[in-house]
């Protein structure tokens, strides 16, 4: 459940984080920055976009319209429009991709389990016509059957805590990111993965 002091605490933590981490950043960023600023700031929409997995919603959309811009108008005053809102989460992907690995990961229990989830970009028979991450996503298979996009790998304890998670490219191979160090640096005990056990 969303509370006030739920939002505050969240909110507090990512504001910090953010400070420090356009600190860090701003000497390599490319460009000019944009102006006029965005109306709401990054922390604001990371915030929103945590609270919303503790919200109870299965749909952000409903989500955002008709609880973040009714209900929580004291919490975040400068609410823009969905569509808007959207955009604004594209900027915030590497920030919050930080954030998460930082801040958000469990600790390895000595139980852990490894899978993978497609990130779907398009309906298959548009693949050809689709020009969204063209030259990046590609075509994978799934036990769902194939998919154009890319993959979500996830490390979980027994507590269902994630402890890592790597995106790629959607033909890469379920066992490729094992094969990578920092993957499973922090993990020790029991990998279960697909019925099999890794170490």
């Amino acid at each position: 459940m969303i509370t006030y002091d739920k939002v505050t605490d969240i909110f507090c933590i990512v504001d910090e984080f953010c400070k420090n981490f356009e600190k860090t950043t701003k000497n390599f960023i490319l460009g000019k920055t944009a102006r006029p600023p965005a109306t709401m700031t990054n922390s604001e929409v990371i915030s929103i976009l945590l609270l919303f997995q503790i919200s109870g919603f299965k749909c952000f959309k409903h989500y955002y319209i008709f609880y973040v811009q009714k209900h929580m108008q004291d919490d975040f005053p400068k609410t823009v429009s969905y569509n808007r809102f959207v955009e604004l989460s594209q900027s915030v992907v590497m920030p919050l991709t930080i954030f998460l690995k930082t801040y958000c990961a469990g600790s390895c229990t000595g139980i852990s389990f490894v899978d993978s989830t497609p990130i779907r970009v398009c309906k298959n028979k548009r693949i050809k016509a689709n020009k969204v991450f063209k030259g990046t996503a590609e075509v994978g298979k799934s036990t769902m059957g194939w998919f154009y996009g890319f993959k979500l790998h996830l490390v979980i304890n027994d507590k269902g805590e994630i402890l890592n998670f790597l995106i790629s490219q959607g033909n890469m191979d379920d066992r490729e990111p094992l094969k990578r160090e920092g993957f499973l640096k922090k993990i020790f005990g029991k990998l279960f993965g697909d019925k099999r056990i890794y170490f």
